[in-house]
């Protein structure tokens, strides 16, 4: 068992409720970089798409969501696995769910920003190892958070997967998050300002 807000929770939920998040993180992170970069770069797919009457914009948008839409498919998959297992039961998981997939498009935007800067698949590494893999072990996942020191918490608390796993954790636990609105903050900041970001540096690379 771990504690959590003060209360003891079993490890198998605290690691599940925290994991799905993760899951939902690296599904929509490949999706942007990996399979957009092959569509955008590789295969010309967003070149051909633009001989019809679709902007760039619209070719960029469209990307954020369907890798949002991939990293629901894995969190719905994982969430009948943990109701299989009777890992949660809780009817709030439901809620947890719209969380996950706006996490997804989140994602997708800052993921494609590094997709528009990136010249081979080579660069998405640095991406996963010196981003994603540190934030993993940062934002609650595997522990809790309060379990680091001072001022790695002040750092994590503005990390995108923390501020997921906050909203999502009370709930397959069947409770409401006791402050929700900051971490919802949080969420919609780095969507918005890393999505606008993701089409500016698309539209230069594509003016380039």
């Amino acid at each position: 068992q771990v504690t959590f807000e003060g209360q003891p929770v079993p490890y198998i939920l605290f690691l599940a409720s925290g994991s799905i998040c993760m899951s939902a993180m690296n599904a929509a992170s490949f999706e942007a970089l990996y399979s957009a970069f092959s569509r955008m770069h590789v295969q010309r797919t967003w070149d051909g798409i633009m001989n019809a009457p679709v902007s760039l914009d619209d070719v960029v948008l469209a990307e954020m969501l369907w890798a949002g839409f991939k990293s629901i498919f894995t969190v719905t998959a994982i969430l009948c696995v943990m109701l299989a297992l009777g890992i949660s039961h809780s009817p709030k998981l439901v809620a947890a769910w719209f969380i996950l997939a706006g996490a997804g498009v989140m994602f997708s935007c800052i993921a494609l920003i590094f997709n528009a800067l990136a010249k081979g698949y080579d660069f998405f590494t640095y991406y996963f190892t010196l981003v994603l893999t540190p934030m993993m072990f940062l934002s609650g996942v595997f522990f809790p958070v309060d379990q680091l020191p001072g001022f790695v918490r002040a750092i994590s608390a503005w990390l995108p997967l923390t501020n997921v796993v906050e909203l999502v954790r009370p709930l397959f636990l069947d409770r409401w998050p006791d402050a929700p609105l900051r971490p919802a903050l949080v969420i919609v900041g780095y969507t918005l300002a890393c999505g606008w970001l993701a089409l500016g540096l698309t539209r230069r690379r594509f003016n380039a």
